[in-house]
């Protein structure tokens, strides 16, 4: 009779026991991370697009690549109204009765080789166009991204920030502010590493 009474109360204890959840143990939000004294830290930032227009380096570039897309877009509004009045003086010549069968199916046919000479033109030479903005704007932003090292290094600032439209800053206190200064040695210094860049 004992064996049993045990069974009974030990039969509860293990069916609770097996069906509890174990305690999950309670996991810290606290960030591991080290504090440090501010006092002595430097902190600055430069306006983006102010770099873009008076790092001459960049206003360079730029001028470049806005040529050439120019250049590229003249090019293709030449070729594209070039086939529009081919179509259209054939197509009052076919309206007047001037043409034969055989001529208007020459004429469609040489039409959308044009066609298709435009449109190869726009995907080629606009791929190339494109590669070259990203070039070039890759090569100013490394510029930047090397000469801004240096100006930190150099003046111990320990951490610049790019403060623009659409950028991540909302605001940044004016006083902390050295686009003029960073400009003037973006000017002073971009030849000196012209071949560093190019290793």
């Amino acid at each position: 009779m004992k064996k049993i009474s045990f069974l009974l109360i030990l039969i509860p204890v293990l069916f609770y026991s097996c069906n509890s959840a174990p305690e999950k143990k309670k996991v810290s939000t606290v960030p591991k991370v080290a504090s440090r004294d501010l006092k002595g830290f430097t902190i600055v930032y430069y306006s983006n697009d102010s770099i873009k227009q008076n790092f001459l380096y960049s206003k360079e570039q730029v001028a470049i690549v806005t040529r050439n897309q120019k250049a590229f877009q003249t090019e293709l509004e030449r070729r594209t109204s070039e086939l529009q009045q081919y179509i259209q003086r054939n197509s009052e010549k076919q309206m007047n009765g001037l043409l034969s069968e055989n001529e208007v199916a020459q004429i469609q046919q040489k039409a959308q080789q044009m066609e298709q000479a435009v449109m190869q033109y726009q995907q080629v030479e606009g791929a190339k166009i494109e590669e070259e903005t990203m070039k070039k704007l890759e090569e100013v932003s490394k510029k930047i991204e090397v000469l801004g090292k240096k100006y930190c290094e150099l003046h111990k600032i320990d951490l610049m920030l790019i403060h623009g439209d659409g950028g991540q800053l909302n605001y940044v206190n004016p006083s902390m502010d050295v686009t003029k200064e960073f400009i003037a040695f973006l000017n002073e210094n971009q030849a000196s590493i012209e071949n560093d860049l190019k290793k």
